[in-house]
């Protein structure tokens, strides 16, 4: 198990778990050669286990390291660690693109021209370099604060069997986009990618993916033969435009889709034109499914002639049998009622499905809550659910929904719900510490921080650090909000400046003052023949003052005589 403060490879420090996965957890870690904070994705125990896996996977990521595209999260290193096999990311602060469609439903449609252009942009670039991703789903996609999208996961993704739907976690997810040819077992080209490009574009403009079903299987079955449901019926606002790079995309026979990304992202770019917005709906130009043979019907009517031939001695001679016919069938049908009646009664029973309470797995990691919820045969979201919490450590289960002792039938879907930190600020005692240091923290942390400065008298600075902190207007123990404001008293000592004209002062005694105070010490010169060369007549303040000031004397010089040269004395 990894924990805050393991190294991975003896150079990655872990500071927290940042998600779990069916495939994977990922890790935020700092970079101890580089110094930078990176994301470390170490496989699943399962996974590592499977040394054919592990080698696809390590040339799949090496491969996929190469891509160097403003869009695609740039993989830094991969590697082993005892037994734990590893991928060094980028790391992006952001959401996932599902979380933000489960967030707000459908977005604006600039907001998917925006996102479509720039993810058909990064396959672009990956296909040019021979690699298709084979995962893209939405749970993929990074979007950051400013608006920019990112797609992960190529290694895992194509070192995945993408035949197997056996992974749930991992597969319920990817099941939705996955394409037809996936489906049956076909494998992957650049079609395949368009093809999940299209389902994610639809989700974006609906809000909702376009095929759902209770489990892998059938919901793989409706990829391959039902059409995909009209945008533009469930959205009229929708040019037909916008809907046909969907249709296109996701048709189900590869002949009927683009040939390549960049035709989509092309078809995406001029899509809201004045020339494009009055298409017409996309009509296919190959069947989406193959015709089934048309199996040849028997001739009747050679039958029948056959039928008309029977004599009359035929008849006579089955009359005898009609009787015992009527017997027999009767017999038949009473036995048939009988077992009709028998199906009716014990069928249910033998077919119905048991009932399961839900189980607490409140404190489990996803992997252990999702494990003993498939133990009672219950079925688990490929989404979970995030809910703020203080009191369980986040990314651990805080519930399901269904709740706990429900009494649900095997085979329900259940949601998780996780704990994720609320952002909460707890107040600590700050007294003693560096002002600035409290202030740049308590702002980090999301807080509106406000410092005043407070005077300590000579006669108390021995009890205190100058610019450390005296008092807080939030108490130890206090929790606050993002926004909230709490105000950092600060220590200041002040210094009481005698009155160095009255008492004269000479100038050395000054700066024996100042250098005794902190205070920085200004002379300036005037020439005054009233007062003997050097005396102190002014100073610019007097009383109390803050140490590190500045102090000001004006100091007496007499005036300069310019002695006559011989040569023009006795010159009027």
């Amino acid at each position: 198990m990894i924990v805050k403060g393991d190294k991975i490879n003896d150079r990655y420090q872990i500071i927290k778990t940042i998600g779990e996965g069916g495939m994977a957890n990922v890790y935020l870690a700092k970079d101890t050669i580089l110094d930078r904070n990176v994301a470390v994705k170490v496989l699943r125990g399962d996974l590592a286990d499977d040394e054919k896996f592990v080698r696809r996977f390590q040339r799949e990521a090496l491969s996929a390291s190469k891509l160097n595209h403003p869009n695609i999260v740039e993989m830094y290193d991969v590697g082993e660690d005892n037994g734990r096999y590893y991928i060094v990311m980028e790391y992006v602060q952001g959401k996932t693109l599902k979380s933000l469609v489960k967030k707000r439903g459908a977005l604006t449609l600039p907001e998917v021209i925006d996102i479509m252009t720039q993810l058909t942009s990064a396959i672009m670039c990956a296909h040019d370099s021979y690699i298709i991703h084979r995962d893209i789903k939405p749970q993929n996609v990074m979007i950051l604060d400013d608006g920019r999208v990112k797609i992960m996961d190529f290694g895992i993704a194509m070192a995945l069997n993408s035949n197997e739907l056996t992974q749930t976690n991992s597969v319920m997810g990817s099941v939705h986009y996955l394409p037809p040819e996936q489906a049956n077992g076909s494998g992957s080209t650049i079609k395949s990618d368009i093809y999940s490009l299209g389902i994610l574009m639809y989700e974006l403009l609906v809000g909702k993916v376009p095929f759902k079903g209770d489990n892998a299987v059938e919901i793989a079955i409706k990829q391959m033969k039902e059409p995909i449901p009209s945008i533009c019926r469930q959205n009229p606002d929708i040019p037909q435009s916008v809907e046909n790079i969907v249709l296109r995309a996701c048709a189900k026979n590869p002949k009927n889709r683009y040939d390549s990304v960049r035709e989509m992202y092309d078809d995406i770019k001029s899509c809201l034109t004045e020339d494009n917005l009055n298409q017409k709906k996309l009509v296919y130009k190959y069947p989406e499914h193959e015709l089934e043979e048309t199996k040849e019907m028997p001739n009747l009517s050679r039958l029948d002639r056959k039928h008309e031939e029977v004599s009359e001695v035929a008849k006579q001679k089955n009359k005898s049998k009609k009787d015992m016919a009527l017997w027999i069938t009767g017999g038949i049908f009473a036995a048939l009622v009988a077992l009709i009646c028998l199906f009716i009664i014990i069928y249910p029973k033998l077919v119905s499905v048991p009932d399961v309470t839900i189980p607490d797995v409140s404190n489990l990691t996803v992997v252990e809550a999702e494990a003993e919820l498939k133990k009672l045969g219950l079925s688990v979201a490929s989404d979970v659910e995030e809910k703020e919490n203080d009191e369980i450590e986040p990314g651990k289960v805080i519930g399901t929904n269904p709740q706990v002792g429900r009494t649900v039938k095997e085979g329900t879907e259940i949601t998780i719900i996780v704990a994720k930190e609320s952002g909460n600020v707890t107040i600590e005692n700050y007294q003693g510490q560096d002002y600035k240091t409290v202030e740049a923290n308590l702002t980090n942390a999301g807080l509106n921080v406000i410092t005043e400065p407070r005077k300590i008298a000579k006669e108390e600075q021995d009890r205190y650090k100058e610019e450390n902190v005296v008092d807080q207007s939030a108490k130890e123990g206090d929790v606050l909000e993002p926004g909230d404001t709490i105000i950092i008293y600060y220590a200041v000592f002040t210094v009481e400046y005698p009155d160095f004209v009255a008492e004269n002062y000479t100038v050395d005694m000054v700066q024996e003052f100042c250098d005794e105070n902190n205070v920085t010490l200004n002379i300036q010169y005037e020439t005054n023949d009233s007062y003997p060369e050097g005396t102190i007549i002014k100073q610019n303040r007097t009383g109390e003052v803050i140490s590190g000031s500045t102090l000001t004397i004006t100091v007496t010089q007499q005036t300069v005589v310019e002695e006559i040269p011989e040569q023009f004395e006795g010159i009027e």
